[in-house]
């Protein structure tokens, strides 16, 4: 026995000075220009891997060539959550994942476990913050920054997860909840709220990392007087929505900060909140120093589907009618896919991405749609598509190599309904809501999107129920990797859709992949059903 001791105790205390390697403050200092890198590799340090949003990982040790040889290296059981949305970020070797109101720090190579803070869920919350979904962290330096679901800000030590400071950042109304990961940009901590649809009003805010000081917010719904308050008649500003729900992406080179916003509130019942209802359902390009608006593009305007516009705005540098543009594309919840100039939030295009879209029957050269005059209605109105939308916050992604853009697609319709209601505090605002339709077959799709051709390179339909919101990744190994809707994580040949390998998990996707390097060493991970699933080659 005491030879085995003697015999294990040089691995015990290399794993240990492994640990403590990882946790040293010289090693582990998320810098400006760490953030700033555009195409991730061994580290993947914000929620979209790089500011752009474009999901694409530099790292090609696994290929067309080899991926069949993907083999799960190790799985993270999460405790508090059966549905994690989280995408993991990873830096140095050290990987962070959140589980509710929980956070963990695991060693990438081996999903053991190297800290943790517990906190336990909220009580008394509505609607999305009740079901406690989070999608991840923030990191700056030695610092890790995350949102509980009921609003607060927590800055802990990422070496150790000791909490340094807590802000309620939302605490003035109880329908405001918290669901997505922070951004940080400039040196500063950019926050939004959830609760678009529990008549709250949606903001974009800034704090600074070091101790929480309140630094700016851009509030989405205009107050009396301000441009774009005609929509909203007495204090009905106070619970318009837009909602500010998934991270932003950042332009370094012109300092522009793209966040998204969510539908209007209530959300089926337009008569209270008559004309365009800015600035729900909108892109707005923001100045990240101080907040001040430099223009906004309404995707759905007067929105009364649940449009959400959160999905991912990607920037994406690439010819556009023979001339270079710096674009933002967005494949929208509405249908329809946007390029627009991300230098002046010029239109440039929209293109229908989905069999089953009868709310509009095209984008005109503004860029407005061309509605047909489906509502909802007290009886019930067919809409397509349904209230998750042709696509949602789950995703996309865009390899520079093909220039195709990968996102998941839902074709579904659903019925409609409309019945007026007062606002309460503690209840959800949605006057009314859709059912699905009997019998009919919702189908999810995985899209190949030319940009050079504004048209579909390819489809790959799935198999399952079209209940998943499993998002993509592509890398320079010519892949796209994705969450199906058969509970199985798969690879694609980047150029044709041709499936190469899969995984079954045996669980439900509800996030979106990553890609890292550990000592040369390429992984593939994401999170299902409550675990997180980290693959690597033999």
């Amino acid at each position: 026995m005491k030879a085995i001791l003697r015999a294990a105790l040089p691995l015990l205390l290399l794993g240990a000075l492994r640990q403590a390697a990882i946790a040293a403050p010289d090693v582990f200092d998320v810098r400006s220009s760490d953030l700033l890198v555009r195409t991730p590799e061994e580290n993947w340090v914000s929620y979209n891997g790089d500011y752009t949003g474009r999901r694409f990982s530099a790292l090609e040790q696994i290929n067309v060539s080899n991926v069949a040889q993907l083999r799960a290296e190790w799985v993270f059981h999460a405790p508090t959550s059966d549905r994690l949305e989280v995408t993991p970020l990873v830096f140095n070797g050290m990987m962070f994942v959140t589980s509710a109101n929980d956070t963990f720090a695991l060693d990438a190579r081996t999903g053991r476990k190297i800290w943790e803070n517990r906190r336990r869920p909220s009580e008394g919350l509505i609607d999305d913050a009740s079901r406690h979904l989070s999608r991840g962290v923030a990191l700056w330096h030695s610092r890790l920054y995350r949102f509980t679901d009921n609003a607060h800000l927590l800055c802990l030590d990422a070496r150790s997860g000791q909490l340094l400071w807590d802000i309620p950042f939302a605490d003035w109304n109880r329908n405001y909840g918290a669901t997505s990961a922070p951004l940080i940009v400039n040196d500063k901590v950019i926050v939004g709220t959830s609760g678009g649809d529990d008549g709250v009003r949606g903001f974009v805010a800034a704090y600074d990392p070091r101790d929480g000081k309140f630094l700016w917010r851009f509030w989405t719904i205009p107050g009396p007087g301000e441009f774009g308050s005609d929509s909203w008649p007495g204090n009905s500003y106070l619970r318009g929505g837009g909602t500010t729900w998934m991270p932003g992406t950042y332009d370094a080179e012109t300092n522009i900060l793209y966040w998204t916003t969510s539908n209007a509130a209530p959300d089926f019942d337009g008569s209270v909140r008559p004309g365009d209802d800015l600035y729900t359902a909108c892109v707005l390009a923001l100045n990240p120093d101080n907040g001040q608006l430099k223009w906004y593009f309404q995707f759905t305007p007067h929105d009364l589907f649940d449009f959400d516009a959160n999905e991912t705005p990607m920037l994406i540098d690439a010819p556009y009618n023979g001339v270079p543009r710096k674009l933002l594309v967005q494949a929208n919840r509405n249908g329809f896919l946007y390029v627009l100039d991300r230098t002046t939030g010029e239109f440039l295009s929209a293109r229908r991405f989905v069999d089953k879209l009868s709310w509009a029957s095209g984008i005109d050269a503004k860029g407005r749609p061309i509605l047909t005059g489906l509502i909802p209605s007290e009886n019930g109105t067919r809409i397509c598509p349904g209230i998750a939308g042709a696509t949602n916050w789950f995703s996309p992604s865009y390899n520079e190599r093909t220039h195709l853009v990968y996102f998941l697609a839902l074709e579904e319709c659903e019925t409609f309904f409309r019945k007026p209601q007062q606002f309460a505090e503690g209840v959800s605002y949605y006057s009314t809501g859709s059912k699905r339709i009997p019998g009919e077959q919702s189908t999810k799709v995985l899209i190949a999107f030319d940009l050079r051709t504004l048209t579909l390179a390819w489809k790959y339909p799935q198999v399952g129920g079209a209940h998943s919101s499993g998002g993509t990744m592509t890398t320079a190994g010519s892949l796209v990797f994705f969450g199906d809707d058969a509970e199985s994580f798969e690879a694609v040949d980047a150029i044709t859709g041709r499936a190469l390998w899969h995984f079954n998990t045996g669980q439900t996707f509800n996030a979106s992949p990553m890609s890292y390097a550990v000592e040369g060493k390429q992984y593939v991970a994401i999170a299902a059903g409550d675990s997180i699933f980290s693959f690597t080659l033999p």
